[in-house]
């Protein structure tokens, strides 16, 4: 007889199971963001896990309950990323083979990464919707044992694992806060802690260009978004899951939304005041920390995980500056003459601006000794500091207008 899953009795046995494979991922106090919201904020670090997500706890609980045989026949599954390098992982533990289709747009590193662990990667579709209908089709046509990333109980079971370290650490815990891509963290999570503790909230995180499950409960019923666009690539679901709906409708209290920009200066916040690396999916739960109107509470973050590649990343710190006005460009106008350069540049030191790049145009007029063009980037401490540099050009009459910075 199958055993049932999402119970007490699963989950301890799941938390039992994982310790195989998982690393400890103890709480970090924040006291950064405790500061800035009024609350204890703890950060639940899956980033730091074995295979860089929490994943890898679903996928092996998956697999630790199929038959020797659903194992030999080889594993199939779709994913975005994670969940692929969780499935690739925990198939070379138990020696079965393991295929995973990924979204043509998945990250090198995602793919390289999952290939190490000895898995077949096909690249197929733009977003995971598309990998996971042609893992199905490949699934049937070859007898591959399907792990769904997220619409399973096992899975689900097996993700829920990191509400029982939690708790432990942690048993006065007030709000949970946990990314939602398909639903099986939060399913899992949700669906322990109230086991544990009913009086607990319990809030799901969604990117605002791809709020699958916000839409369904809405509506309540499974519902498609007709496209997704978020920086946030392992929550870019369009179709939640059916099966584990019903356990969202019951268990979870609410849902909020981020745009991207605010997973921007999160990311920053977590290098910064916590040397960590942490995906845009991952800071999901740092950026709705500023959206709740709670004070006094003590708030667990979930990082999902930290599987960022570098340009990416090094896309996003640059956004990150320019976003909380760290870096800034500025143009003025110069009559074309000796001293002019050193007369602006002597301006900024005066202030403490710190001049990154400079960019001077000749041609931006005819008549070159009525004006030539300076564009300068900056670094600035933020945005007083910004206003200081612009108000002491303004006060040298030099006009200075804001204009969009690249780096």
């Amino acid at each position: 007889m199958e055993k049932k899953m999402l119970t007490l009795e699963a989950f301890e046995e799941a938390s039992e199971v994982v310790k195989r494979v998982t690393l400890e991922t103890k709480l970090v106090y924040s006291d950064y963001l405790s500061s800035q919201t009024g609350n204890k904020v703890y950060l639940k670090p899956e980033n730091m896990q074995f295979t860089g997500a929490y994943k890898v706890r679903g996928a092996y609980y998956k697999m630790s309950t199929l038959t020797d045989e659903e194992r030999q026949k080889g594993l199939i599954t779709a994913s975005a990323g994670n969940h692929a390098q969780g499935v690739a992982y925990a198939a070379k533990c138990y020696g079965a083979k393991a295929t995973i289709v990924m979204p043509t747009t998945t990250p090198l590193m995602k793919v390289t990464r999952t290939k190490s662990y000895g898995a077949q990667v096909v690249l197929h579709g733009d977003v995971y919707d598309e990998a996971c209908a042609h893992a199905y089709e490949l699934a049937e046509q070859n007898g591959y044992t399907f792990i769904h990333p997220f619409d399973d109980e096992a899975v689900a079971t097996g993700q829920g694992t990191i509400a029982m370290e939690i708790f432990k650490e942690l048993p006065l815990v007030d709000i949970i806060l946990v990314p939602i891509g398909g639903g099986g963290l939060a399913t899992g999570v949700s669906t322990l802690a109230k086991l544990l503790n009913p009086k607990i909230r319990v809030i799901g995180v969604e990117p605002a260009g791809a709020n699958c499950m916000q839409e369904s409960v809405r509506k309540g019923k499974v519902t498609t978004l007709k496209g997704v666009n978020t920086i946030a690539d392992g929550t870019a679901v369009k179709t939640p899951g059916e099966k584990i709906f019903p356990y969202i409708q019951k268990n979870l209290d609410d849902i909020i939304t981020v745009e991207d920009k605010e997973l921007v200066v999160s990311f920053l916040d977590m290098v910064e005041n916590h040397k960590m690396v942490v995906e845009n999916s991952g800071l999901l739960t740092v950026a709705a920390l500023k959206h709740l109107d709670v004070k006094n509470k003590k708030i667990v973050s979930i990082l999902s995980g930290g599987n960022m590649d570098i340009i990416t990343m090094s896309s996003v710190v640059q956004q990150g500056l320019i976003f909380r006005d760290r870096i800034f460009t500025v143009s003025v106008l110069l009559p074309d003459k000796p001293g002019e350069l050193s007369r602006v540049a002597a301006v900024i030191a005066k202030e403490s601006g710190n001049v990154i790049k400079l960019e001077h145009n000749q041609f931006v007029s005819t008549n070159r000794s009525a004006a030539v063009e300076l564009r300068i980037t900056l670094e600035a401490f933020g945005t007083e500091h910004k206003q200081q540099i612009i108000a002491a050009l303004e006060q040298e009459k030099y006009q200075p207008k804001l204009v969009a910075t690249s780096i």
